[in-house]
């Protein structure tokens, strides 16, 4: 779906803003978005791209008024977003952008588990967002599936490929992402094809960095016995150089008396 913007001025106070939501009572997206850091690992891998928004239970709607077509999704991410009117407006109206947001994904829980792939695919169809992905931790208990996709092909949503391997691991690519989503053991993961690797979490980067730490520390003390011997090898040395010395000034000097007392 293709909303043209409007023509609209961007004073404060002039724009509509979208209600204050509750936040989700329930712990999917503390576990499996928040503690995970999985919105800062989004945006360190997206850095390099102009303008993009990663956020979470963002209100995104097509215009005012609302009249109950607004939906919140757990994980959003915007290329080329105007950040600034998304924080003057709260939320995410699609018509002052001129375009909807590129992906969004859904965690599945006990009470929106149904209405993630039913209503809420229709509603983001409808919305225009590239891609709509739904991650069930549970394995399919909430969603219709551990791991889904859809992708907007001339405005209606077509499925995305999702592979299984034999150790049950859930594997798609996004497009909009350029990263395969994978439900792995009941966790959400990104693996970057271009580089073979997952994209590391936060507390990965902590459990990295401080291995790399412990590791140069290892090799610090390693470097320090290496000086250490080398020093003491040196010392050894010339103890040993300075005893022969004083052996040859001592046979020199038994040399002298010798010759002394035979008159030479």
């Amino acid at each position: 779906m293709v909303v043209k913007p409007i023509t609209h001025t961007r004073e404060v106070g002039d724009l509509e803003r979208f209600p204050e939501y509750p936040p989700r009572d329930d712990m999917q997206n503390s576990l499996h978005l928040y503690e995970r850091a999985i919105i800062t690992t989004l945006k360190a891998y997206l850095k390099d791209k102009p303008n993009v928004f990663v956020g979470h239970e963002i209100p995104v709607s097509e215009r005012f008024p609302f009249r109950g077509n607004t939906r919140i999704p757990d994980l959003l991410v915007i290329f080329d977003a105007d950040r600034g009117l998304i924080v003057e407006q709260n939320g995410y109206e699609i018509i002052h952008h001129g375009k909807a947001p590129e992906f969004a994904l859904e965690v599945a829980s006990p009470t929106t588990g149904v209405t993630d792939y039913t209503a809420k695919r229709s509603d983001y169809e409808r919305f225009g967002i590239s891609e709509y992905w739904r991650f069930d931790p549970s394995g399919g208990e909430y969603h219709d599936s551990p791991l889904a996709g859809d992708r907007l092909v001339d405005g209606r949503y077509e499925p995305i490929e999702v592979a299984a391997t034999e150790d049950g691991t859930r594997r798609g690519y996004s497009e909009a992402l350029g990263l395969h989503l994978c439900w792995e053991d009941g966790l959400l993961r990104f693996y970057d094809p271009a580089t073979g690797e997952y994209l590391r979490t936060h507390d990965e980067e902590i459990a990295r960095a401080d291995e790399e730490a412990a590791r140069a520390d290892e090799e610090a003390a390693g470097r320090r016995a290496a000086e250490e011997r080398a020093d003491e090898e040196a010392a050894g040395r010339r103890a040993a150089e300075e005893r022969a010395d004083e052996e040859a000034a001592r046979s020199a000097a038994l040399e002298a008396e010798i010759r002394r007392l035979r008159g030479e």
